[in-house]
């Protein structure tokens, strides 16, 4: 770990790290194992990572909790996830919030019951002055969903005058975005062997580095991020320019 470490190159740290945390149900059944225990054991990567990137000081990480298609899943397994990210959520606040943690919740959160969605306010509010990162959960989350969200909030202030057509440009629209006081994500990685990016942060990802990884989520620990960060680093990122 250490000779990993010391490849980090401190100058070049991304600002905003994204992860599709994907392979908890393959990792689980080829083990003979319930995909509950799988997301069980994905809960220790997900500390791992956030251990790395308080270590490395990268401000903003967003994990792709659950998607918008995850509704879609057999009720029983929503069940264990929705309990069992609650679960660890309540268990982790005062950690989270003694590190200087801000918690930001992305997603539609109207598709959860009251407790839940009050209690994920709650987690919001408590944690909304902390400086030292922002830790963002996509939860319930569709990238084409946001857009069109943002569309339609654009078009109501359109129609009742309180903006113009000229306004729109990229800032205009990115600020009716979840994510609009954030940077742009600069790097991506996906666990499980999965290459693709799965409606996840579509306009905040256009020119973020894409990681890809055999590794199965509740295998993914520190050294496996830092392997990442390096890759990144590794790039070239024009922006389109030469």
């Amino acid at each position: 770990m250490e000779n990993l470490l010391k490849k980090i190159d401190y100058n070049n740290i991304p600002n905003h790290v994204a992860i599709i945390m994907d392979g908890n149900g393959r990792w689980a059944e080829k083990r003979g194992k319930s995909r509950k225990f799988g997301h069980e054991k994905g809960i220790y990567s997900t500390i791992d990572t956030l251990n790395a990137c308080k270590e490395l000081s990268i401000p903003y990480i967003t994990l792709y909790v659950f998607s918008h298609e995850n509704w879609n899943r057999p009720k029983k397994e929503i069940d264990e996830l929705i309990k069992l990210l609650y679960k660890n959520l309540k268990n982790y606040l005062e950690v989270i919030h003694k590190r200087n943690i801000r918690i930001i919740i992305i997603g539609e959160l109207s598709k959860f019951s009251e407790k839940i969605k009050n209690d994920l306010v709650f987690f919001m509010k408590k944690t909304k002055n902390n400086k030292s990162g922002t830790l963002t959960l996509a939860l319930s989350y569709s990238a084409k969903e946001e857009i069109i969200r943002a569309t339609k909030n654009i078009a109501k202030k359109i129609h009742s005058g309180e903006s113009k057509i000229k306004d729109i440009d990229y800032n205009f629209f990115q600020n009716h975005l979840y994510t609009k006081n954030f940077p742009d994500v600069d790097l991506i990685i996906r666990t499980s062997g999965e290459k693709r990016i799965s409606n996840f942060l579509l306009w905040q990802s256009a020119y973020a580095e894409l990681y890809f990884t055999d590794t199965l989520w509740p295998d993914f620990r520190k050294k496996d991020f830092i392997e990442a960060i390096i890759n990144y680093q590794k790039r070239k990122r024009r922006f389109g320019n030469i």
